[in-house]
This record gives structure tokens, sequence and C-alpha cells, in this order.
């Protein structure tokens, strides 16, 4: 990030939390379950899926992470009685990942039987780099006993093409995304190019070798090459589909779906919103720029 947007972004986390609130619900279903699903039922009248996520991340005891649990449980409960479309994601360390990864590791199995007893899918989310390996490995566990679970996998991570070809990972369902988090240049590609080209490499992997794939990008470039490889390769519709985030790029996004491929929008929300939606605004400095023109334009 170059410094002006860095101050941008810097001046934007000074503002009352309302005074973000009111632009980053744009990209947050609201604070309440109640909310997720009125936006999910949206999108389903659309014929578009959805993955719910409760926010919150870097729990600091076990207590929160049960209720945290709960909240996942809820979701899964109230995607059968509503009967939407749409799966669970969520973040290890809202489980207990960093605080006891035995306890998380329990925590998600019950999350994973309920949402099996429902025919459900849960999505694990992958964090920053510090919990990449533990991440995994909790994944690997959990999918001794479940086939309802996947993985979120990062392209801007220089070890993550080595990842996937782990014979330990065959027949995995992926998530593929840039990734976000802030990362040392050391372990992390910090080209946009290098991180396209990365993406497009471990994108043909994961489709060569069988894995299922949710091709996670708002990038017109990367959709673009994502559509030529499917043509190509001949890919049948069964084996991907594209996600993207809400509130962003929803031309796209219509796009896509009337081009008849699948496509699923994460859908987050809950009172944790506003590390979330910081994260999001290092990500599209252009978004903390609007909002600062728009507290200093007078009309």
């Amino acid at each position: 990030m170059n410094p002006i947007n860095r101050a941008i972004v810097t001046f934007v986390k000074l503002l009352p939390k309302s005074v973000v609130y009111l632009f980053a619900k744009k990209y947050i279903a609201g604070e309440r379950l109640e909310d997720a699903v009125s936006v999910v039922k949206v999108l389903n009248e659309k014929g578009i899926v959805a993955t719910m996520d409760v926010l919150g991340e870097a729990v600091t005891s076990k207590a929160e992470c049960e209720e945290a649990k709960k909240e996942c449980l809820q979701v899964l409960d109230t995607i059968k009685q509503n009967n939407l479309n749409s799966n669970l994601s969520l973040k290890p360390t809202q489980l207990g990942l960093v605080i006891d990864p035995e306890f998380c590791y329990k925590q998600i199995s019950e999350i994973l039987e309920l949402a099996k007893s429902y025919n459900n899918f849960v999505r694990i989310d992958m964090e920053d780099s510090p919990t990449t390996d533990a991440t995994i490995a909790l994944y690997l566990r959990l999918r001794k006993k479940y086939n309802n679970v996947g993985i979120v996998v990062q392209a801007y991570l220089k070890r993550t093409l080595s990842d996937v070809q782990s014979p330990n990972l065959k027949d995995t369902s992926y998530r593929l995304c840039k990734g976000i988090y802030i990362e040392p240049e050391e372990i992390a590609f910090k080209g946009k190019q290098e991180v396209r080209d990365n993406f497009v490499a471990i994108l043909e992997y994961l489709l060569d070798n069988g894995n299922y794939v949710g091709i996670a990008t708002h990038d017109d470039y990367l959709i673009n090459r994502a559509y030529e490889m499917i043509k190509k390769k001949n890919i049948d519709k069964s084996k991907f589909e594209f996600q993207m985030l809400y509130g962003v790029k929803e031309r796209l996004r219509d796009k896509i779906n009337t081009d008849g491929y699948k496509i699923r929008i994460y859908i987050p929300f809950g009172e944790h919103w506003y590390k979330y939606s910081i994260r999001r605004l290092q990500e599209n400095p252009n978004m903390a720029w609007h909002i600062t023109k728009s507290i200093f334009t007078f009309n």
C-alpha cells in the first residue's frame, strides 16, 4: 500500500465507528442473523447461492469460542428452517485454534455434525500466515471423519502451490482467493501480476487434478482467464463455482450468473463488523478515499 493510501486508511480508523458503518454496511448484511437471512433470500431468488459468516476472530477465551460455536449452529438451523441455498464459512481462530487446537477441533466437529445432518457444507477460512499450518492440520484431521468440509487457500502466499500439490490434500474442496492479510515479502508475492500469475497456476493445477474449486475473485482479468481455462479444458460445471463478496462488483456477479455459471456470495454479518470492514478498506484503499471525500464534501 502506498503512503497516501496508508494515510487515508489510518484516518478512517480514527473516525467514530458509527461513521464508518454508514459506508461499511454496503459490504455487511447487518448486525443480526435476520439481516443475513433477508439478503440470502434475495440472492436465492436470482439463482445465486450464498455462504454465511458470523463476523469475529482472534477471540481470547474459551467462553467466547463457545458463544461463536452457538452462533454457527444457529446459522445452520436457520438455513434449514428457511430453506436457504447457503452454506457456512467460519474462522478457526474464532472457534479457538490459537487458544487450544484440540478444543477447536471439538468445536468445529460439533458444527460439522449438525451441518451433515442437514446435508450442508462448512468452509474453513484461511487467516494470516502464523495460523496456516495449524489450519491445514485441522482441516486434514476433520476430513478424516467428515466429507462436508472444505478449506481456503491464498494465491499471494508463495507456499500455496506447493501446499495444494501435497498428496494429503487430494480431492479437497477449495476456495481459491488472492488473500487479504498483510504479510512480509519473504513469504508473500507483492506484485499485482505476480499474485495473478500464481492464482492462475494454482487454479490450473486444482482443475487438472479433479478438485472442486470456488474461484473467489473480483478481478476481471482472473475471471476471464478462468473462463478461458474452463472452456479450453472442458471442465464440467459440477467441478467449480465462482465466489464474490457481498456488495462488490454486483454487475460482474450478475454477468457470471447470466452466463450460466454457479456463483456464491460471501455474506458477513454480526456485531463484530468493524475489523472486517477495516481489512476491506486496507484491501481497497479507493473505498477509504471515497469515505474521506464524502466527509469533506459539502453540498
